[in-house]
């Protein structure tokens, strides 16, 4: 195990101090709110566009770190019994411990690129090998250049086989990713057009993939896809590397281009059944059923089958395997749950390095109450079981878990390592369900993560809170790039605030809330003081500023340290009466710059500035803001930059008076884009983090957060002449019509107007018009197009194919509107990888 002391000969570092205690380095730390061992850790001070981890070594140190890599100079002496190793780079230092890690297995290692599939590919292909090799491969789909060393350095002396996917976005990348990787064994799962613009051409594109395998004894790949099988021919040399290709062409298979040619012989709507004929080392021919119909899934399972034709694991043995293939968890899930509980479902995602990231998860909330995870057995980490579940249990505390309930019978052999926390254990999953009191349960944070065949959803499904079949998917790693998009544009040192008002746009208030505190966003703001309290109630610390507040709800603001936006010299005097028998929270003034709906304008700054003055002892102002009434529109330019001028007129006046700087802030969404020149100290986003690019200038920069889904409750067929709904005006006219009744309506948000073909829905990827009228709770869709739809199926309401820009623009409104009319009934999930 590597020391401090060594990292200067292998890094080529400079030693600033070594730690007091030295101890030996188990953890890569990249994150300061994710310490777990601090004693083992070595923490390395990333630095990008977005963030500097040099910024929080106090607080590391504080949490009992000690070993350190950073690039800038550090005051030792706040840091008396900590290491310090300098380096010119410190993503390239820590790309350099992996590789130096990956050395010491000589084992046999995949490497897996390609545009798509990689992550399902990578999973497959552990759960095919699983019967013959303990295996360590890339949690989730840490494919980076950060990702990669990861995922490598979770590797130890117990696995017989390693599996590590890699993905690139420019050139230059694969080659550190191969010497970290360093793979004998490589599969090129396709090529697409991901992270085209980073690449002179497709050409150029695939070949930095394929340096991935230049020195893979073995790849695996599609002949098909002409540019992987020219550059896999012209990169890798036949003495070094057997190729081995699969193709669906007779032709290429008979030209010998290909070792297994793989024919579809039957498609149902749930499997497939090809037949692969050999031609080497012996003819052969083998007919298999694959669990799916899918294109993509039958591709990525027959990058798994060839690699098991070439293990020569028997036919019958293989079949077995690929009946067992079953869906991959690819993000977890928090789901609303009895009690004012949440479950973050990561069922199905149980090696080591999964549960520590749905640990990571589970840590990151800032909602208040019992932490608890229901666990199965850990299977396939390549550890005994007392090593296991000592790892599992050392993980425990230091995620804020209090609650331990494991299920199967190897955890429950090994519940001795779970000393000091609240345990209990069941054979199986079914036990537990018959011992199941939901009363027991309250105001928790429930993280469950199982192995598949222990059926954890059916311990999801014992928790869910709502079965209205109607869901709001909202997808928070969505969420996280849309914030990035807007973070990028903002100059040094301008704060953001990001609005979370109305539920957070419809997408759940402390939810969003939780996720902007971990991101580090700088204020909250929301509508009304309820809302705030609601937030700290859900331990949301963040400065909130509320942007309505009613003298009688002052209180309210004192209790929960709430500021806020004063507009009117009748809220300020309110204020001030509070604020001079009590300390109350700083302020926000709004100006009136031309929106004319609230605000001080420009002849109320003599008044205001004599009124901040004479109450400096009782009052402190927070900032100044104010609100462009067409920024999103490039007809108001000139009108926008009028308010602009407007602003940096009115703020300095209040300054003065105040005798004290303030932040200032007047862009939106909409202007963040269209006025970089006026961000001043800070910016509001608001409707641009929820997916809509308001200002029309980027309009694929974004990504939709939020997916409004329901389900088809019956199907019924329409003769000609008859009608469907409430007023008779869903009607077949001249043909018979099959439609299906969907389980949403306006009580759920969805809006009457979409109505008799004004709408549409999504079922089965195809477009289906709404028929009739609107119902409270149900409307009907138009499926008479769309082949083998029936009862149980999804219908998408919005999201990444239906925007909400299309439809809010077919009945007059804008997608504020359809965000925030999605009612409180309907269940909220929220996702992330």
């Amino acid at each position: 195990m590597l020391q401090f002391s060594d990292l200067p000969a292998l890094t080529g570092g400079t030693l600033l101090q070594l730690p007091a205690a030295p101890a030996a380095m188990q953890r890569l730390l990249l994150d300061s709110r994710r310490v777990e061992t601090p004693a083992d850790s070595l923490f390395l001070a990333l630095r990008g566009p977005q963030h500097d981890g040099h910024r929080y070594l106090p607080e590391l140190y504080r949490a009992g770190v000690r070993q350190f890599v950073v690039q800038d100079d550090v005051l030792l002496a706040d840091f008396p019994e900590a290491g310090f190793l300098r380096v010119p780079d410190t993503l390239a230092a820590l790309q350099t411990l992996a590789t130096h890690h990956r050395r010491h297995f000589p084992i046999p290692v995949f490497g897996i690129t390609g545009s798509n599939g990689k992550t399902i590919v990578k999973e497959w292909l552990a759960q095919l090998l699983s019967p013959d090799e303990l295996i360590c491969k890339s949690p989730r789909s840490y494919n980076s250049q950060v990702g990669v060393p990861l995922s490598v350095w979770e590797l130890t002396a117990s696995h017989t086989l390693g599996i590590f996917e890699a993905g690139i976005s420019e050139p230059g990348e694969m080659a550190r990713l191969a010497r970290i990787i360093q793979p004998t064994l490589g599969i090129f799962t396709n090529l697409g057009t991901a992270h085209d613009a980073g690449f002179a051409s497709p050409a150029e594109k695939v070949a930095e993939k394929m340096r991935l395998f230049e020195q893979v004894d073995t790849l695996f790949y599609c002949a098909d896809h002409e540019l992987i099988h020219a550059a896999a021919r012209r990169q890798l040399s036949p003495a070094r590397t057997t190729r081995v290709a699969w193709t669906r062409q007779r032709a290429r298979f008979d030209a010998q281009e290909a070792d297994l040619l793989i024919t579809m012989q039957e498609a149902a709507a749930d499997r497939a059944v090809v037949r692969v004929e050999r031609a080497r080392p012996r003819p052969q021919e083998h007919t298999f059923t694959l669990p799916f119909a899918d294109e993509p899934s039958v591709e990525n399972a027959l990058h798994g089958l060839s690699v098991l034709l070439w293990r020569q694991v028997p036919p019958p043995e293989i079949q077995q395997r690929l009946d067992r293939l079953q869906p991959v968890a690819m993000r977890l899930e928090m789901k609303q749950a009895l009690h004012d509980c949440y479950v973050l479902d990561d069922t199905y995602n149980n090696d080591l390095a999964g549960l520590r990231l749905a640990l990571d998860a589970l840590a990151r909330q800032a909602r208040r109450g019992r932490r608890t995870l229901i666990l199965s057995d850990v299977l396939e980490s390549g550890l005994a079981g007392a090593e296991l579940y000592a790892r599992v249990a050392s993980l425990l505390p230091s995620h804020g878990v209090e609650r331990l309930i494991g299920i199967g019978p190897d955890i429950s052999r090994h519940h001795a390592a779970f000393q000091g926390l609240q345990t209990e254990f069941y054979p199986d999953t079914a036990a537990f369900l018959a011992a199941f009191q939901p009363e027991q349960f309250r105001q928790e944070l429930i993280l469950v993560k199982g192995a598949r065949r222990y059926g954890f959803e059916r311990i999801v499904a014992a928790f869910q809170q709502k079965i209205h079949g109607t869901v709001l998917e909202v997808n928070l790693d969505a969420l996280v790039h849309n914030l990035n998009f807007y973070r990028r544009r903002l100059q040094p040192g301008v704060k953001l605030m990001v609005m979370v008002k109305a539920f957070a746009y419809g997408s759940g208030s402390a939810e969003v809330a939780n996720l902007l505190q971990f991101h580090r966003a700088d204020y909250l703001a929301v509508a009304y003081a309820d809302e705030g309290v609601d937030l700290r109630q859900h331990g949301i610390s963040l400065p909130l500023m509320v942007m309505n507040p009613a003298p009688d709800a002052f209180q309210k603001l004192r209790q929960y340290h709430l500021e806020p936006e004063i507009y009117s010299f009748e809220r300020l005097h309110d204020y001030l009466s509070a604020a001079r028998e009590a300390a109350m929270p700083a302020i926000h003034l709004k100006l009136d710059t031309g929106m004319r709906r609230l605000g001080f304008a420009e002849e109320d700054l003599p008044e205001l500035c004599r009124l901040l003055r004479e109450n400096a002892a009782h009052l402190r102002v927070a900032s100044a803001l104010t609100h462009l009434a067409g920024a999103d529109e490039e007809q108001h330019n000139n009108f926008s930059r009028e308010q602009l001028a407007a602003f940096a007129r009115m703020t300095p006046q209040l300054e003065a008076a105040l005798g004290y700087p303030i932040l200032q802030h007047a862009l939106n969404s909409a202007g963040i884009v269209r006025f970089p020149e006026a961000q001043h100290s800070m910016v509001r986003l608001g409707i641009g983090l929820y997916g809509v690019e308001a200002s029309g200038q980027e309009p694929d920069a974004l990504r939709p957060v939020s997916t409004l889904r329901t389900t088809i409750s019956q199907i019924k067929t329409l003769p000609a002449g008859h009608t469907v709904g409430y007023g008779r005006r869903g009607q077949a006219t001249d043909h018979e019509r099959r439609i299906a009744t969907l389980a949403i309506g306006y009580a759920d948000g969805y809006d009457r107007r979409f109505g008799n073909g004004a709408g549409e829905v999504l079922i089965r990827g195809q477009r289906a018009p709404i028929v009739g009228n609107v119902c409270m709770d149900m409307c009907m869709a138009d499926v008479t197009h769309i082949a083998d739809v029936q009862a149980g199926d999804a219908a998408v309401i919005f999201g990444e194919n239906l925007p909400l820009t299309e439809l809010a623009a077919r009945i007059g409104t804008i997608p504020y509107e359809l965000l925030t009319n999605v009612s409180e009934r309907v269940k909220r999930v929220f996702v992330a990888e």
